[in-house]
């Protein structure tokens, strides 16, 4: 046997391994492919027409903003632990506008003064 068979003999291990997986590989996406096709075909079809929403008689419904504060912590002797609230709700605040910033109070930034006026 010459230098140049041993070389091939060598490397063609190397090649059928890499043919082997990719055959492997092939089988997988061709398994997986008609194991989704399969699974597809038993989940219920789309809703007809018929059966979608529909929009409500009195029309879209929007959103409604409001300002609410929450009620009133209850007054006890005994210490209060949070279990012992149970659920805080809230009710509208009395006033509905909203809160704006003070021309010349602090903003954002921190200390309150002047700026840059």
């Amino acid at each position: 046997m010459t230098n140049a068979w041993m070389d091939l003999a060598a490397g063609g291990g190397i090649g059928i391994g890499i043919g082997v997986a990719a055959v492997v590989v092939v089988a997988l996406l061709i398994g997986a492919f008609a194991f989704g096709s399969r699974q597809k075909r038993k989940e219920s079809p789309p809703p007809s027409p018929q059966e979608q929403p529909r929009m409500p008689d009195e029309g879209p419904v929007r959103e409604v903003r409001e300002r609410r504060e929450p009620d009133e912590m209850p007054r006890s002797d005994d210490r209060t632990l949070p279990h012992d609230l149970g659920h805080q709700g809230s009710r509208p605040a009395p006033g509905q506008e909203r809160p704006r910033w003070d021309e010349g109070s602090s903003g954002s930034f921190g200390s309150g003064g002047p700026g840059g006026r």
